[in-house]
């Protein structure tokens, strides 16, 4: 029996790359984007070179109506789910003062980023709960969150508030779970090549190689993918509610 997961956001960067990675863990994988487009179809089409059972789900994860069916769905179609890796996310509509946020912004960042984020892996949780598991798989969140959820960047704090947000969903369903052997993982990027960062990508390098990171480089999607494909497939015994800082020690505390 395989390990079955959902990853959100994984028509392209770090969900894809994750998608990717539990591939050749092993895992079959269900390919998430918010509507079923090129983009969905290109990324189910590399997914299939790896060999792994694939399937595409298109939903929009924030419409919390949708989550269960959408988990059915693919439990009809690959078994039962071993793994929910939430990693969809959206950033700022405009960087700029926080005086300036409007509403809007602030409501896109907080309903996909922490909202979508708690009632998608409680949907998760409680199928897990509701049936008899295999002893011999390992069941897990891993959310994927940001160094902002530490470290503040004021040009787009309605998105550090967001991701501060889904540190804490997080370590509650840590909490609830452990006792159900349900592992919860928080994975906190640090500089990545993404979509969202290309705008701000060569500052970022630069920065990266002047010091903000201890390891002089921007992280890349594939990095990511294989941190999540190792707590996704049990890599870390004997853990859960940890923060993985994946940020090159850009927040290691130091004079």
């Amino acid at each position: 029996m395989r390990q079955v997961a959902l990853v959100t956001g994984s028509s392209r960067g770090i969900g894809l790359a994750a998608a990717q990675a539990l591939a050749q863990a092993g895992f079959g994988v269900a390919i998430n984007g918010p509507v079923e487009d090129d983009e969905l179809h290109g990324a189910i089409g590399q997914m299939q070179a790896l060999g792994a059972p694939v399937m595409a789900v298109a939903f929009d994860v924030s419409d919390v109506a949708s989550h269960a069916e959408n988990l059915a769905l693919i439990e009809e179609r690959l078994g039962p789910l071993t793994t929910l890796v939430n990693n969809a996310g959206v950033g700022v509509l405009q960087r700029g003062d926080l005086l300036d946020v409007t509403e809007a912004s602030w409501d896109r960042c907080l309903a996909v980023n922490a909202r979508a984020l708690f009632f998608l892996s409680q949907a998760f949780a409680r199928r897990l709960l509701a049936r008899e598991r295999n002893a011999d798989l390992f069941y897990s969140i891993v959310n994927v969150t940001s160094s902002n959820a530490t470290a503040v960047a004021v040009q787009r704090a309605e998105y550090c508030a967001s991701k501060a947000a889904a540190a804490m969903v997080s370590k509650a369903f840590a909490v609830r779970l452990g006792s159900e052997n349900i592992a919860v993982y928080d994975v906190q990027p640090g500089l990545v090549a993404t979509d969202m960062t290309a705008p701000v990508i060569e500052t970022y390098r630069r920065r990266a190689a002047d010091g903000l990171t201890l390891l002089p480089r921007v992280g890349t999607p594939e990095d990511m993918g294989r941190v999540i494909a190792v707590l996704a497939s049990g890599g870390l015994p004997y853990t859960t509610g940890q923060v993985i800082s994946a940020d090159a020690g850009m927040l290691v505390p130091r004079f």
